[in-house]
């Protein structure tokens, strides 16, 4: 309670090389002192030198900062750990200098198909000061829990495909990916090989449905669809295709 915090640093997400201040401020009962920190993996260190409510950064790599603020009591405090990241590639055609921090898509989510029950992700990256806050949608549906760069689920159902995008946002506006298929299906998807050799671009899905009967009304019962059906299924599923096999 000596110490308070007015003013935290806030998180960016920024170009390579490009220039910018972090602000802490803080009120006391007495004169204070401010120290800054970052953290780059497991490592935390003091930044020399950085000893003012404002630590101007040249954006090189994504690391964490924090300030520590403490007066001639030695009570101290710390502010929030904030993000810095840094994009090495950025979009064409966005000068750092015109820039005003406004979110920039620089990756955008792409297509997929996946299996029933396999995982699903899906990314999306934008630059903006302060870092953009995403949101999914899929079908033009806000999807409550998706609330990250990445989007993911774990395992997915059939009800899960459709047409996904994602919605970065910040104080200075909103920017939308572009909008990507997901397709989710009960079998393996691959290319369809036409007899001259060029690829169709069809997807191909092999399914093999054997039903052997064994009992009719009025004939003897039969001795081999057992067999037949359990043969065949063991074929088929070593030429890759998912069987389904029933029996009567």
């Amino acid at each position: 309670t000596a110490i308070t915090i007015t003013e935290q640093p806030v998180s960016v997400s920024v170009p390579v090389g490009y220039s910018f201040t972090l602000r802490c401020r803080a009120q006391g009962r007495s004169s204070l002192q401010y120290q800054w920190f970052c953290q780059y993996q497991s490592d935390c260190r003091l930044i020399p030198g950085a000893t003012n409510q404002d630590l101007p950064i040249i954006a090189e790599q994504t690391q964490l900062y924090t300030c520590r603020v403490n007066d001639l009591h030695r009570n101290a405090v710390f502010s929030d750990w904030v993000k810095v990241e840094v994009h090495q590639c950025v979009a064409r055609g966005l000068p750092p200098r015109l820039w005003q921090g406004e979110p920039v898509i620089v990756l955008n989510p792409q297509e997929q198909r996946v299996e029933v029950g396999q995982p699903l992700q899906l990314q999306c990256a934008a630059m903006g000061v302060p870092a953009p806050s995403y949101q999914w949608y899929r079908n033009g549906n806000l999807l409550e829990q998706q609330k990250r760069k990445k989007l993911r689920i774990t395992h997915t159902r059939v009800s899960d495909s459709g047409t996904y995008l994602c919605c970065a946002s910040n104080s200075h506006g909103e920017h939308w990916s572009s909008a990507v298929d997901v397709h989710i299906g009960w079998c393996s998807f691959g290319k369809v090989q036409a007899p001259w050799g060029a690829s169709s671009g069809l997807v191909l899905c092999k399914i093999a449905l054997l039903v052997g009967n064994n009992r009719y009304q009025h004939h003897p019962n039969l001795m081999a669809p057992v067999r037949d059906v359990f043969e065949l299924r063991h074929l088929l599923e070593h030429l890759g295709f998912q069987v389904v096999s029933l029996l009567d």
